[in-house]
């Protein structure tokens, strides 16, 4: 208890050994992740099964053919070439997809800022909700597609790292429950991606893409609702503090705090390569599942749910076994956690170049590919993406906390990017050789991070 009565502005008490303002957080996440996975679900399928196609066929969409005009430069210059239709429109939704997946984590880095210097953690949030659910609502009119991605893309910058900033703030410093926080944290996340293809893919896939879209803005609505009148039981924002404390001075960087920012840019730059091979996951094996795996009567895009559910079913065991490594003074450092995340993200993709040469590219074979290899590049997101969350919230500076959660994000930005970049060419080389790219970027960064181990250890702190 006493813990939670150090930190200014929150109502007292607690569940489950953490202040009450985790849960709220927790469920606000996980309808906001509902939202936003509801609707990342059907977005590909969505483009090449219905809106790409229609908007070639004469379909008014404000803002396409600066799209397309900008892919098919890219196309041109990279000695990209067409044999049918259906690989045209593939190439461009991919890219499309790497734009707004990278879009939606280049904003945070502003919206940080926008936090840490104008309106505060609480009412940026607030922001960023309402932008989000107007954008989910207005995907039901295909002509203002991109505009709808425009408001998601500005919502998410304004809501994902000040949410995230939060759950530090719930904690004084040193308080060793923080690491299990953002891990339960990132339980919510993960319910909610899970909760979201089920619900938003069946609707899109079956009742029509429209529906699913919507069911995606009713989530972020609910969210807004959870954090409001949770309110309560979340802490003063760094600016609500300031405030209170009538403290209007500017402290420069310290030389310490320097090191520590610019240790944490490094960790960002490699993290880039991980997202790039990690959001494969929604972008060519949700292909995959479409074209060549069998689920029998489950629409293909429930394969979005498989990450999520084992997130929330190995989360709690990823976090005991670091308790036991910690008590016998064994547990890995936050960088090293890293690296192994990487490792793990390499080794998975294996699978799925064993995957290529066994099924056929006009078959469609087992499940249990797809499984195996979720499974282990999940195992790697448990040892790198909480972590880093963490990490951020520990050695930031204080008064630029949100701004630095957003340049984490920020290495989500180039990532998804260079995920849909490198997605583009799915359908242009043979399977093997594109997974066998995919393993060989995990590897590569997983060495990075180990090479660079000490001297990172060194610049963010020994306990880190």
């Amino acid at each position: 208890m006493a813990a939670v009565q150090t930190v200014p502005g929150i109502a007292q008490g607690e569940f489950f050994g953490h202040p009450k303002g985790l849960f709220i957080l927790f469920f606000t996440e996980m309808w906001e992740r509902f939202s936003f996975y509801g609707m990342r679900a059907l977005l590909v399928l969505y483009m090449t099964k219905y809106l790409l196609i229609n908007a070639d066929q004469g379909m008014q969409l404000f803002g396409y053919q600066y799209i397309v005009n900008f892919v098919t430069w890219f196309a041109s210059t990279t000695g990209v070439e067409f044999t049918d239709p259906a690989q045209r429109i593939q190439f461009i939704s991919s890219q499309i997809y790497g734009l707004y997946t990278g879009f939606v984590y280049f904003t945070p880095f502003f919206g940080g800022m926008l936090a840490d210097f104008v309106f505060g953690q609480r009412k940026t949030v607030y922001i960023g909700g309402v932008l989000m659910a107007i954008g989910h609502f207005m995907m039901a009119s295909e002509s203002m597609f991109f505009l709808a991605l425009l408001f998601l893309i500005l919502g998410n910058g304004c809501f994902k790292p000040n949410i995230s900033t939060q759950v530090g703030l719930l904690y004084p410093e040193g308080d060793a429950r923080r690491d299990g926080a953002f891990t339960i944290f990132y339980m919510g996340i993960n319910l909610g991606a899970f909760l979201a293809p089920l619900v938003c893919g069946t609707l899109g896939q079956t009742m029509g893409w429209h529906y699913g879209f919507a069911a995606a803005g009713v989530g972020m609505i609910v969210g807004l609702i959870v954090y409001h009148f949770g309110a309560k039981y979340l802490p003063s924002d760094r600016m609500m503090q300031r405030a209170a404390a009538h403290d209007t001075k500017k402290e420069p960087l310290t030389p310490q705090e320097w090191k520590r920012i610019f240790a944490l840019v490094f960790l960002c730059v490699v993290n880039i390569v991980f997202w790039a091979v990690y959001e494969q996951q929604g972008n060519t094996l949700q292909l995959w599942a479409d074209q060549n795996t069998d689920f029998g009567w489950m629409p293909t895009s429930w394969y979005q749910s498989l990450n999520p559910f084992f997130i929330f079913a190995f989360a709690p065991l990823s976090t005991i076994l670091w308790a036991k490594q910690a008590k016998k003074g064994k547990e890995p450092s936050s960088v090293t956690k890293m690296g192994i995340g990487c490792l793990l993200l390499g080794v998975a993709f294996i699978i799925m170049i064993v995957a290529s040469k066994v099924v056929a590219a006009d078959e469609k074979g087992s499940v249990w590919w797809l499984i195996g290899t979720t499974w282990v590049f999940t195992m790697g997101e448990l040892y790198l993406s909480p972590i880093g969350l963490s990490l951020v919230t520990k050695v930031a500076p204080a008064r630029l906390v949100s701004m630095m959660m957003g340049m984490w994000f920020l290495s989500s930005f180039f990532g998804n990017y260079l995920s849909g970049v490198i997605g583009g060419y799915y359908g242009l080389v043979s399977k093997d050789t594109f997974f066998t790219l995919l393993t060989i970027m995990g590897l590569a960064a997983a060495a990075i991070f180990f090479i660079a181990n000490k001297p990172l250890r060194k610049n963010l702190g020994v306990n880190v």
